[in-house]
């Protein structure tokens, strides 16, 4: 019942994510175009107001009150014999993470303020008409499939004007519609800014629920224990987690980690209900202080999972549930640019290791000796297929992965053959999700593309169909006939190929004159697929083409194509970029100036640099989140806590190579006198990942150094972390602000 928060991460925490890397190399271009069968006649694209938003002004600085301007208090750094000045470093409040300093709040929320002179209140003009516009999209009222978990049957459900859900259970022989609440985020959540439950474990035999809450964003979790039969709070608060928990098979232990001073995810700890806190044991310790540590339970619920690891190398400890004060048993010891990760059946033990093949391999070993002298492998290696994860069931093992470039999902049965599960679209989004049952046939997938709502499938292994649990209702309509997408190849300046996502109307011309809105991210191995967004159908309906750049950095041609992005390799992420602009307008997608670009996170470095890059009059705007951007100083400050973890991605720039590489790129540090598009930039107070004062500094040197009169914004949420709000209804105000900022940036009345 862990909660997901894609997106949130400047960066994977290591290994921690059981699905990490991989596609294969493409050998050429190619162009799909979705089979959608003809539909009704389209009505005409809004892309001018109906006359309820008035004509708002364009966003030039002359025609809002003047913006904030932070004073400057130069501080001087020398490294590698160069002089720095950085007039901006005071934004840094020196009691982080308490922030406090009353100048720095001060001039935050004037920068707030200012941002609400230009786009209005968000429960007024055109950010209340597009928020009641999304908000219109969202069922309200809505549940999610009921699923299986030891002895009963589990349910999400949200209501009508809640932003937070409601955790329901029946027993397994109860009817449906019995189901009594075991956790109510919203009662929670109530008096709070904000409040978000990362996971929700019910122990084994049901009668108790562990969850862990972060109610300021700064992704610091408290463990609370619940009785269900009682509803009585067992013992105290475990403050400071990392979120993960995971029960052992007696029902009264149960496994957490601790962060340390500097935020990082480091010990593994073990509670038994009834004890006091402070007499829990430590498991393990990761001295590394590259490497995070994170916990999970095997799909057979045989063993407690222990991972430890960096982007590029990780390890694994097993720890037998149903003994759980025995001491974990590594897998594979450590070493140098070793990734793998396990899933044990029946006398076996499943290994995915890149040992090889950067793109992974599959091997089999017995469970009572894993070396590698008696791994038996079955899924050779290979530059066109690339393995990400396994879901290992009682008599079927699920491999994820990518073939081409494509997602795909393999299927092995208890005899040895092999098949892929078909799906509707060429190009689409899927995952496992809620398989919380060992002994089934059944297999339960989250499946979405770019034209196609999310739908839950269950897969029946042995007949090879898929049924249809839920497809996503929009209560205000969609009519996926009316749209279409494409998969292009875009030419880079060094002749790689980039693969690019496209989605519009069927009524758009490709003219050259239409808006065009182009999102990228491009880092820590991690693939934005073609997946399906009912925010962005506004834009498709005012005319607008969205496209992904699936640039060099992730994962989505393999992991090989992450190394072309990283390190010393990490310019091509940002020329990448601009190339697949480029090569948009080369194809009459749109035009210089009429395209906008938008970014999180390490997406929000890919926007700082490609804005010091590109071509002057490119593009019409762009929206940058929460942007890693001041990259030279932050990887400087290994008291930070991403810094050491993120030398795998960024590079150590104490190495003279990897320093003249960042120098070039590093947004903060490139910023000139040059003109910039109108710039959206948000911020997390309490964002420990890409602290506060890194879009705010980079604000502060833009306005002062720009040569323009186009408008930059900085927007801090002052109770949120890196992930923004976590209310539904909460981040849709955050999205109609984006785009808002959007329309308005292409000229476009909301």
């Amino acid at each position: 019942m862990s909660s997901s928060h894609q997106g949130r991460r400047r960066g994977k925490p290591g290994i921690l994510l059981l699905f990490v890397a991989i596609v294969a190399a493409l050998t050429g271009a190619y162009v799909f175009v979705s089979r959608n069968q003809p539909g009704p006649k389209m009505p005409d694209n809004p892309q001018t107001s109906t006359g309820e938003t008035a004509a708002l002004p364009p966003l030039k600085q002359g025609n809002f009150p003047a913006a904030p301007v932070a004073k400057q208090v130069p501080v001087e750094h020398v490294r590698h014999g160069d002089t720095y000045i950085d007039p901006y470093d005071w934004l840094r409040d020196r009691s982080y993470p308490q922030v406090d300093d009353a100048e720095v709040l001060d001039y935050l929320k004037a920068e707030n303020a200012y941002t609400e002179q230009v786009m209005g209140k968000e429960e007024e003009g055109a950010r209340a008409k597009l928020f009641a516009e999304l908000k219109a999209r969202v069922k309200e009222d809505d549940s999610g499939v009921p699923y299986q978990r030891g002895g009963f049957i589990y349910q999400v459900r949200f209501s009508a004007g809640q932003d937070h859900p409601v955790y329901l259970r029946r027993p397994l022989d109860a009817p449906e519609g019995s189901e009594t609440a075991i956790l109510d985020v919203n009662a929670l959540a109530e008096g709070k800014d904000f409040f978000d439950v990362e996971a929700a474990e019910p122990s084994p035999d049901g009668r108790y629920l562990a969850y862990s809450y972060d109610d300021n964003g700064s992704e610091s979790f408290n463990v609370i224990v619940k009785d269900l039969q009682s509803g009585a709070l067992i013992g105290e608060p475990i403050p400071d987690t990392s979120g993960p928990i995971v029960w052992a098979a007696d029902n009264k232990t149960l496994f957490y980690v601790l962060r340390d001073e500097s935020q990082r995810p480091k010990r593994v700890m073990r509670h038994t209900l009834g004890t006091a806190n402070d007499t829990d044991v430590e498991v393990y310790e990761e001295k590394d202080p590259s490497w995070w540590v994170g916990i999970s339970e095997s799909q057979s619920g045989r063993f407690i999972e222990i991972g430890s690891g960096t982007l590029v190398a990780s390890e694994t400890m097993l720890i037998p549930s149903d003994d759980p004060t025995a001491a974990p048993k590594v897998v594979i010891p450590r070493r140098d640019e070793h990734l793998y990760s396990v899933a044990d059946q029946g006398d076996s033990l499943w290994i995915l290791s890149n040992d090889k093949h950067l793109n992974f391999r599959l091997v089999k070993a017995p469970l009572s000796d894993w070396s590698e002298k008696n791994w038996e492998e079955v899924m050779p290696a290979s530059d066109r297929q690339y393995l990400t994860g396994l879901l290992a069931l009682k008599d079927w093992l699920v491999v994820f992965g990518r073939q081409d470039g494509n997602q795909q999902v393999w299927v092995r049965d208890a005899k040895g053959d092999t098949h892929t599960i078909a799906f509707p679209d060429a190009a689409f989004a899927v995952g496992p999700m809620n398989n919380a049952v060992y002994d089934t046939g059944t297999l339960r997938l989250r499946y979405n593309s770019l034209v196609t709502p999310p739908t839950t499938y269950d897969y029946d292994l042995a007949a090879r169909t898929l049924t249809t649990r839920k497809v996503q209702e929009i209560p205000s309509g969609y009519d996926p006939s009316l749209y279409t997408s494409e998969s292009l190849m875009a030419p880079a300046r060094d002749g790689t190929l980039i693969p690019v996502s496209i989605v519009y109307r069927k009524d758009f011309k490709k003219d050259g004159k239409a808006p065009l809105h182009l999102y990228g991210y491009g880092s820590y191995s991690i693939a934005i697929d073609p997946s399906f967004s009912t925010s962005r159908i506004g834009l498709l309906d005012r005319g607008f083409a969205y496209a992904i750049a699936h640039i060099r950095g992730g994962e989505e041609m393999g992991r090989p194509w992450h190394d072309a992005g990283r390190v010393l390799n990490k310019p091509n992420t940002f020329t990448d970029f601009i190339d697949v602009a480029q090569f948009l307008v080369n194809q009459g997608y749109s035009s210089p100036g009429h395209i906008s670009i938008e970014g999180g996170s390490a997406g929000g470095t890919l926007m700082g640099a490609v804005l010091n890059m590109a071509s002057d009059g490119l593009f019409a705007g762009a929206v940058a989140h929460v942007p890693f951007v001041d990259v030279l100083n932050t990887l400087f400050d290994d008291t930070l806590p991403l810094t050491a973890s993120d030398y795998p991605e960024w590079g150590n720039p104490n190495d003279p190579a990897v320093y003249n590489v960042m120098k070039t790129y590093s947004p903060y540090d490139n910023v000139a006198k040059r003109p910039y598009p109108p710039l959206l930039i948000t911020a997390g107070l309490n964002d420990y990942r890409v602290t506060y004062w890194e879009p705010a500094k980079w604000a502060a040197r833009l306005r002062t150094l720009k040569t323009d009169d186009n408008v930059l914004l900085l927007k801090t949420e002052m109770s949120a972390g890196h992930g923004g709000s976590t209310g539904r209804f909460d981040k849709l105000k955050e999205v109609a602000l984006s785009q808002a900022f959007i329309l308005r940036a292409h000229g476009i009345t909301p």
